[in-house]
């Protein structure tokens, strides 16, 4: 098929539940111990993927890892309930590593010294209950992205310094398959939340995967956007080949970044929403960033946005008033992710963008409509339909748990990921 971009979304896991555990998601603080339903979520995540394949796109998955997580459970001295500590038990469950654009940092080979995808996995310090996800995640894209003629996976930086993957990284060029500028956003600490990408990882990351100085650059997201709750530059702007969309306030130096990225990267297309139009926090309690650019077979560019957008007047007027205009993104195209955003994740965060060709992947991680179809089956008859906070630690939903994602793993047969 030749180099394409390869959208692998996340598939939600079955421990999926709302326990509150992410300083500065304000959403996922919002809806702390709420009744959760799995089921659900991972059918409108799959609905999601099957979207992006009518659309004509190829289109990935990422598999839950292990939950509960008893090997942290056992470090941490506590039983595999964890009843000692309630707080250990709920990131034992976490299903967060459906968010897999925390998965990694992507490099693809046109932007590489050595004409590999280069991969290097989060290590996701900043949140104790993500930060017990790289290992498995590790392995995961080890068995996804195995031929070692065309990728390159690295584990994660020192723990030293913060790395929350693709959600702080963008990718700026001419098209997917040529060389493109890639734009690492950093967060400065000292501010009301943690700012969790620390630029030093980002550019240990740029240099680890080989790329020239001039394909890199190093951005500082703007600490009233962090305090606002864009945990994540993707909260705040979202890249696709030439361009770039943006809130007026995503960046530190706002005018500075725009002459950087136009320097750096010929026919650079910045569309700004501005804060008189879409307020911060309507921007963040829309996810109107936490969009998917995509460039779709006919060349134009459509945003695919979380439901949320429509219900918001003056999010919708703004992407009404783009998609009539003369501007690249056409089409605005709007997926039901709302468990998902309930605790704190829109359509971008679903997804890891990876450039490569699809031949290359193991391609039991590659949607098929047949394979899609057998995994809603998987997820309907054995995903829980609701979990509630005082399930969570139960040896049966325990089992149920551990059952559901088995269940998918033979269904991909991927048993090695057990």
């Amino acid at each position: 098929m030749g180099m394409v971009e390869i959208n692998f979304d996340g598939l939600v896991g079955p421990s999926h539940n709302y326990s509150g555990l992410s300083l500065g998601n304000l959403a996922a603080t919002k809806n702390a111990g709420k009744i959760a339903y799995p089921r659900a979520a991972a059918l409108q995540g799959l609905a999601k993927m099957r979207h992006n394949m009518d659309l004509g796109l190829v289109q990935g998955v990422l598999l839950p890892l292990p939950r509960p997580d008893a090997a942290f459970l056992d470090a941490m001295a506590t039983g595999t309930g964890g009843g000692a500590d309630p707080a250990l038990t709920a990131m034992a469950w976490s299903a967060s590593s459906m968010w897999t654009a925390n998965a990694a940092t992507v490099s693809p080979a046109p932007d590489t010294a050595d004409g590999r995808c280069h991969f290097s996995v989060a290590n996701l310090v900043t949140m104790p209950h993500r930060s017990i996800e790289w290992p498995d995640t590790l392995a995961q894209l080890r068995v996804a992205f195995a031929d070692e003629r065309h990728f390159a996976v690295h584990g994660p930086v020192p723990a030293t310094f913060g790395d929350e993957g693709a959600a702080n990284h963008m990718r700026m060029g001419p098209a997917h398959a040529e060389p493109c500028v890639e734009i690492f956003v950093y967060g400065r600490p000292g501010g009301r939340f943690p700012a969790r990408q620390n630029e030093q990882a980002s550019r240990a990351i740029a240099r680890r995967h080989g790329l020239a100085p001039e394909r890199a650059l190093f951005i500082e997201q703007a600490p009233e956007a962090i305090a606002a709750g864009a945990f994540h530059n993707d909260v705040v702007a979202v890249a696709n080949e030439h361009v770039l969309f943006t809130h007026e306030q995503a960046f530190a130096d706002r005018e500075g970044a725009y002459a950087a990225i136009r320097a750096a990267v010929p026919g650079a297309e910045i569309i700004e929403v501005p804060a008189a139009r879409v307020s911060l926090a309507d921007a963040i309690g829309s996810y109107l960033f936490n969009a998917q650019i995509l460039t779709l077979p006919d060349g134009t560019m459509g945003l695919v946005v979380p439901g949320e957008c429509m219900e918001n007047p003056g999010v919708r007027g703004w992407l009404d008033e783009m998609a009539r205009g003369n501007g690249p993104i056409r089409h605005v195209l709007p997926v039901d992710v709302r468990q998902s955003m309930a605790n704190g994740g829109g359509p971008a965060c679903l997804r890891l963008r990876v450039v490569a060709d699809p031949d290359h992947v193991d391609q039991r991680f590659l949607m098929t409509p047949e394979k899609l179809e057998s995994m809603a089956d998987i997820v309907t008859r054995h995903w829980p339909e609701s979990i509630a906070p005082a399930e969570i630690g139960t040896p049966g939903l325990a089992d149920r748990v551990i059952s559901a994602r088995n269940f998918m793993l033979e269904c991909l047969n991927l048993k090695e990921l057990g």
